[in-house]
């Protein structure tokens, strides 16, 4: 049980303990007219065994959370603990409320024995019902929330690996175009995708990273590009160092240069000019590349005629991640540019 659901339980239990004095309190005003000492201690007596026999069923039980999926195996290892409260909870009670009357220079009076063994585990059985009923709740409700957290940091991991390789492939084709045309400059290629290969190890395994980190990786995927396209691509970089250490999904921005080679540079003979920007807007990050030459392409038909098509698996990929990590706080947004070009654009939390 993490904090807060250990915070939640402990407030509802002083809670629930804090309703039973002030009951008896008044119960015993209407009745008695004795010092209020005596309903306080009656209440706060059984507080105390209560939470001392709680905790150990709970240390007792701990190990069998597993069984929570089976509620029936689950609740029958709780049953098993039912016999100890009704062996101690009344005699320890009981036990506290004899031993302050007598410090006290009185005397507790109450049913034989036989009567309030009988009367005290029946209210026992009620409370020890309804406190496993809301044990089982709340531990339910946590692991609910494990689950879920497993479940999207493994869909996380899938979308990450899968970009990985896809930036890799791209990559290759970039040194197997250049290998039939000037030898020198793909082995230079070869030698900067070593270092870019090299810069996501400091990232495996990480979903998010700082954006000088993501940068990292995407200036080494622009020079890869840049030796390929030499002669028709510029790329201008306009960073703010203020965003350096917010943190971002790893490898978010280079699907997104890679659209702008992939469905403008190549497709035309004359040059492209690409800017490249990442700026704060209070607690948002602006993530940027636009172009000056592109198209966007939109849906001729369908549900959502007139909206832009999605770009491939990159792409796909990185609308899934942003969703997952931020939900409707991170966005991705493509737009066409006049007279020509197209801005890519994402916005999420700058969290660092």
């Amino acid at each position: 049980m993490n904090r807060r659901a250990a915070l939640s339980l402990i407030v509802a239990w002083l809670l629930f303990w804090a309703m039973m004095v002030a009951t008896a309190v008044q119960d015993f005003q209407r009745n008695d007219h004795g010092p209020l000492w005596q309903p306080i201690l009656w209440e706060t007596s059984s507080m105390a065994v209560a939470t001392l026999l709680l905790a150990l069923q709970r240390l007792g039980t701990r190990r069998h959370d597993a069984q929570l999926v089976t509620p029936a195996r689950w609740f029958a290892r709780q049953a098993l603990w039912l016999p100890m409260w009704w062996l101690l909870f009344t005699p320890l009670a009981f036990g506290i409320r004899h031993a302050v009357y007598a410090a006290l220079g009185a005397r507790y009076e109450h049913e034989p024995w036989g009567e309030t063994f009988v009367y005290e585990n029946i209210k026992i059985s009620i409370f020890f019902a309804i406190f496993t009923l809301i044990t089982f709740g709340m531990l339910s409700f946590r692991a609910a929330e494990k689950a879920s957290a497993q479940l999207r940091e493994a869909q996380l991991h899938q979308l990450t690996q899968q970009m990985q390789p896809h930036f890799l492939f791209n990559a290759l084709n970039t040194i197997s175009s250049l290998m039939h045309t000037d030898v020198e400059r793909a082995d230079a290629t070869l030698v900067q995708l070593a270092d870019v290969l090299r810069a996501t190890l400091d990232v495996s395994g990480q979903q998010q990273a700082p954006l000088s980190t993501e940068l990292r990786l995407l200036r080494g995927y622009a020079k890869l590009m840049e030796e390929r396209f030499s002669d028709r691509v510029q790329i201008a970089w306009d960073i703010d160092a203020a965003c350096n250490e917010c943190l971002v999904p790893v490898m978010s921005m280079q699907p997104l240069l890679e659209n702008v080679f992939k469905h403008t540079v190549e497709r035309r003979r004359a040059p492209t000019n690409i800017a490249i920007s990442a700026n704060r807007d209070g607690g948002t990050l602006i993530l940027a590349i636009s172009d000056d030459a592109g198209q966007l392409r939109v849906q001729p038909s369908g549900p959502h005629p007139g909206l832009p098509l999605s770009h491939g698996l990159g792409m796909r990929n990185l609308r899934a991640r942003l969703s997952a990590l931020h939900g409707e706080d991170a966005s991705l947004s493509l737009k066409q540019l006049e007279p020509s070009g197209v801005r890519a654009e994402i916005r999420l939390p700058c969290a660092s």
